[in-house]
């Protein structure tokens, strides 16, 4: 007998569905046939499908952002936990479609919402990372602002030329230039 999916398995579907195949596909008659299951099962956790787009923006919001911040150590001084952040992200971004994907639904008005709220909790976050280092606050929202940039810039090259940073060593080397340029005073 099969167990019943969880609001967070349908979710996980959800996240899955919207890396491959952008916003429309993240629908609960699509999910259900890929999760072996019954619409019906979806309609028990979700009243409609707006309701598991939401819950979806949800748990990415949390698991990329939220959870994120959490794991890096507070008590750890700012330069280690910038590069920690940016290890963890840069590959990220090479193996994950879903920020890509949500930008490039972001004409979608609940999409849009989420994505300014993560937006403004990443820059705000490294913002006080950049404060942390000693910059001033305008100079440090600059910075975070350029920090990010750089790491959306980054998956979008990943994702669309895989090559241009294939070796380890060339990503190492990358990660220690973009980490220089945005710590130096």
């Amino acid at each position: 007998m099969r167990s019943r999916l969880s609001r967070d398995d349908w979710t996980a579907a959800a996240l899955r569905a919207l890396a491959a195949g952008g916003l429309a596909a993240v629908a609960i008659e699509p999910l259900a046939a890929t999760l072996g299951t019954t619409k019906g099962s979806g309609y028990w956790h979700f009243a409609n499908r707006a309701a598991l787009v939401g819950a979806t923006l949800e748990r990415w919001e949390n698991d990329n952002t939220a959870a994120v911040i959490a794991q890096l150590d507070s008590s750890a001084p700012p330069e280690d936990r910038l590069e920690n952040l940016f290890r963890r992200v840069m590959r990220l971004a090479e193996t994950h479609s879903v920020e890509l994907a949500l930008l490039a639904s972001a004409a979608d008005p609940m999409v849009a919402t989420a994505l300014q709220r993560v937006t403004d909790r990443r820059l705000d976050y490294l913002a006080g990372l950049f404060d942390d280092l000693g910059f001033d606050a305008l100079e440090a929202r600059h910075r975070a602002l350029l920090a990010y940039t750089s790491y959306l810039g980054h998956a979008q090259l990943a994702r669309a030329a895989p090559a241009s940073v294939s070796s380890a060593a060339e990503r190492e080397a990358y990660l220690r230039s973009v980490l220089a340029a945005l710590t130096r005073h």
